[in-house]
C-alpha cells in the first residue's frame, strides 16, 4: 500500500540535492517509511519553489521512495522549469505530471513525454507556451492518451479535431482547397 505523497512543496529547494537537505510537509496523512527509513509513496510534490532544472532528480528520488520505479504523480508546478528534461520520460509509470507555473515556452517540449504510455492528466498552463497558436490542439495530438490537460477534461470532438489539424506532414502545408482562394 503507498501512503500520502511526499511533499516538499514551499520549501525554497533551488535544486533536487536541496530536497535531500528537508523534512516533508506533514499532511492529513502521516508519511509512511521502510525499514531503510525510505517513504513508502508514489508521489512527490516539489511545487511552488525556485528549481530552475532536474539535475539530480533520480537521486533524489531513489534517496527519498522506497520504490523510485513507481513514481506515478510529480508536481513540479510554480518553479522556473524552462524545458522539460528527459529524465522525466524515464518515469514509466507517471500518471501525473504537474507542470503549471513554469517558463517553458517551446511547444514542442510537450512531444518528449510521448514516451510515458501511463500519462493521462497533464498541466502545463501559466508557461509561456500556452499562447501558442492551437495549443490545446496541439498537446492532445502530441499525447494521445491524455485525459485531463490543465485540470479540463480532454472531450471526443477535441481528440478528433487534434487528429485532423496536427497529422504529420500537413503541417504548414498548403491544401488543394487553400490554392485555389
Amino acid at each position: 500500500m503507498y501512503g500520502a505523497p511526499v511533499d516538499l512543496s514551499f520549501k525554497c529547494l533551488n535544486s533536487m540535492t536541496d530536497a535531500l537537505m528537508e523534512e516533508p510537509n506533514q499532511g492529513l496523512r502521516p508519511l509512511k517509511r521502510n525499514a531503510e527509513k525510505k517513504f513508502c509513496s508514489r508521489s512527490l510534490r516539489l511545487n511552488n519553489n525556485t528549481i530552475t532544472e532536474l539535475s539530480g532528480f533520480n537521486n533524489t528520488v531513489s534517496a527519498l521512495l522506497s520504490e523510485p520505479s513507481q513514481l506515478a504523480w510529480v508536481d513540479l508546478s510554480f518553479n522556473d522549469i524552462s524545458n522539460i528534461d528527459p529524465v522525466l520520460t524515464e518515469l514509466k509509470e507517471l500518471r501525473m505530471l504537474y507542470l503549471h507555473g513554469n517558463s517553458i515556452c517551446k511547444l514542442s517540449e510537450v512531444d518528449k513525454l510521448g514516451v510515458l504510455p501511463f500519462l493521462h492528466t497533464l498541466t502545463l498552463h501559466g508557461n509561456t507556451l500556452e499562447n501558442d497558436r492551437g495549443y490545446r490542439g496541439y498537446v492532445i495530438a502530441a499525447l494521445p492518451h491524455l485525459k485531463t490537460l490543465d485540470f479540463s477534461g480532454v472531450t471526443r470532438e477535441e481528440r478528433i479535431m487534434a487528429q485532423i489539424w496536427h497529422q504529420p506532414g500537413k503541417r504548414g502545408k498548403n491544401t488543394r482547397k487553400n490554392q485555389d482562394n
